[in-house]
């Protein structure tokens, strides 16, 4: 078994993810999940494509900066998913079914101005 890498993105979170044989363990940021992540909906959107695959004897490393934290969650699933194909392409199908595949592109609307927000105007008054 070797290393595989990929890069998974969603939002403005950016996760760099390596497969390393190993046991199972998922190093996000040289901390234990259950450090770096407190809700339990996290940790899970994070295993799905684990899970889904049934694949075992890879350690997960992550580096992952910029977003929230939900934003990281789906960045490190993203980025997971992309380097279980390239370990095994037989699990993409069932990858893509799911959409964990599918890079997510909404992003934060700019402010425009004369504006108080992205859209926001201000507010009207007839005198």
């Amino acid at each position: 078994m070797s290393v595989f890498h990929a890069v998974g993105r969603r939002k403005k979170a950016v996760a760099r993810v390596r497969l390393v044989p190993g046991e199972g363990n998922i190093v996000i940021n040289r901390r234990d999940i259950d450090d770096y992540f407190g809700l339990e909906t996290l940790k899970m959107t994070v295993r799905q494509p684990l899970n889904l695959t049934n694949v075992s004897g890879f350690d997960v490393l992550v580096n992952v900066h910029g977003g929230g934290l939900t934003g990281q969650a789906g960045a490190i699933r993203h980025g997971i998913s992309r380097a279980l194909c390239k370990a095994n392409p037989e699990l993409r199908g069932s990858l893509k079914k799911a959409g964990f595949l599918t890079r997510d592109p909404r992003m934060k609307e700019r402010k425009k101005y004369g504006l108080k927000g992205a859209r926001r105007a201000p507010q009207f008054s007839k005198r």
